[in-house]
């Protein structure tokens, strides 16, 4: 029952890689590595659908076609990196972004639908993309100063005809002068691009679609309008490519429709002059309407292995947690509602106020289970997991605070304690 082409890419460590393909190959699941990215899987073997999995359901995979991939992967961020996602929902290439920017890299991610907004939030922190902030805002209106990003991801909407397999009707709907508007936003969207790179620095533009006027066509509009070289891209292992529809632009990537996977367009901009020497001046900030925490000092702080976060602040929301990274408290203007990672809850006041991990929030969990100073629940077959997951509590000893939950040595959570028994929480 398996789906052509269906793939998904790993959510962990390299040491961890054994333990999530065990997990996956415990519950009847087969795959094989995909050329291109050494975390990508395509599934040989499907005994149910693979986001009923508990490598999924615990946020250790992630479901993705395989030239969904491409655009972070071709935009190449390198480690350390601020990267802009002009239109993110739902996730998908920016939870792969802040993976290959690492913990002392940012992420920030646009998305103007609150629904889609929801999403793209829920993916983040399935993920644990802790290095990331979003905001509901249109991305041509982000109130950036001009020259602050290095590196900027733009994969706007488009008529999506690459993905006819999985949405038959796209080409009806989206034909002829009905993709007028889009051309028109794409347009928008790539100056605005434009004015938020600093100069040498990077955008990838990429479309789910195989209309030339949304991707040769705004590829040799954008040479010719803004100030931007055209970067060849090296073609990824494992995929057909085309020839570009239009003439002069070699080093575009068009994937064919006899490849496996969507039907996508990418383009690599430079944008021309040399960064300058000067960094660009903060933006005008606004002081945060939270409480910041020194989640150390509180009840339930103890536990926690908070080497594992990367530089910046936690702050209080109306009793939620949030981690602010640096680069966000650094880059973020005042006029602009931003939220950070999701950490746990908050509760109680003064000396007793008290935070409690969220279920999904493994990054407080130290790497290995026997230096934790929390309590810590082992797992070591997948039954116990799948009671877990489906709501059932499983007997442990009594006592405080939430319980680390560790599958065969790998951090997969927070379990909350009740009495002498622990359950899994995460909606």
């Amino acid at each position: 029952m398996t789906q052509f082409g269906r793939t998904f890419r790993l959510v962990c460590d390299e040491p961890a890689i054994p333990v999530v393909e065990g997990l996956l190959r415990e519950q009847g699941f087969d795959f094989e590595p995909e050329p291109f990215f050494a975390y990508a899987r395509r599934l040989v073997r499907e005994p149910f659908p693979l986001g009923e999995s508990l490598a999924a359901r615990f946020g250790l995979i992630y479901i993705q076609d395989r030239s969904s991939m491409l655009p972070p992967l071709t935009l190449a961020p390198p480690t350390g990196a601020s990267v802009l996602d002009m239109c993110s929902a739902p996730g998908s290439k920016t939870s792969l972004l802040s993976r290959l920017v690492g913990p002392r890299g940012f992420v920030f991610a646009s998305e103007p639908s609150a629904d889609r907004l929801a999403t793209l939030r829920a993916n983040l922190r399935r993920t644990g993309s802790v290095n990331t902030a979003t905001a509901k805002a249109m991305a041509q209106d982000l109130p950036f100063a001009d020259g602050v990003w290095s590196h900027i991801q733009l994969d706007p909407p488009c008529s999506g005809w690459g993905t006819v397999d999985k949405n038959p009707k796209v080409m009806e709907v989206w034909s002829g002068s009905k993709t007028a508007p889009l051309v028109s936003l794409q347009k928008t969207l790539l100056q605005k691009a434009a004015d938020l790179l600093e100069p040498g620095g990077t955008v990838l533009y990429s479309t789910c679609t195989t209309n030339i006027e949304e991707n040769e066509d705004q590829v040799a509009w954008a040479l010719g309008a803004l100030d931007f070289d055209l970067e060849p891209l090296a073609k990824p292992a494992g995929f057909v490519f085309e020839p570009p529809h239009r003439p002069g632009l070699d080093g575009v990537l068009r994937v064919a429709e006899g490849s496996d996977g969507q039907g996508f367009f990418l383009a690599r901009f430079v944008k021309r002059g040399e960064a300058s020497a000067s960094p660009v001046a903060p933006a005008q900030k606004r002081d945060l309407p939270g409480t910041r925490l020194n989640l150390a000092r509180m009840l339930g702080g103890d536990g926690l292995d908070l080497t594992r976060l990367p530089r910046g602040e936690v702050f209080d929301f109306g009793g939620k947690a949030f981690f602010l990274h640096e680069r966000a408290l650094d880059l973020m203007p005042g006029s602009l509602r931003w939220q950070g990672f999701p950490l746990g809850k908050v509760a109680g006041k003064g000396d007793r106020i008290k935070f409690t991990p969220g279920p999904l929030a493994r990054m407080l969990l130290t790497e290995d289970p026997a230096q934790a100073s929390c309590d810590v629940f082992e797992a070591e077959d997948i039954e116990v997991l799948e009671r877990l997951f489906t709501g059932q509590s499983v007997q442990f000893k009594a006592g405080r605070g939430s319980v680390g939950l560790y599958y065969r040595g790998l951090p997969v959570g927070w379990l909350a304690r009740k009495g002498g028994r622990v359950l899994w929480a995460a909606k």
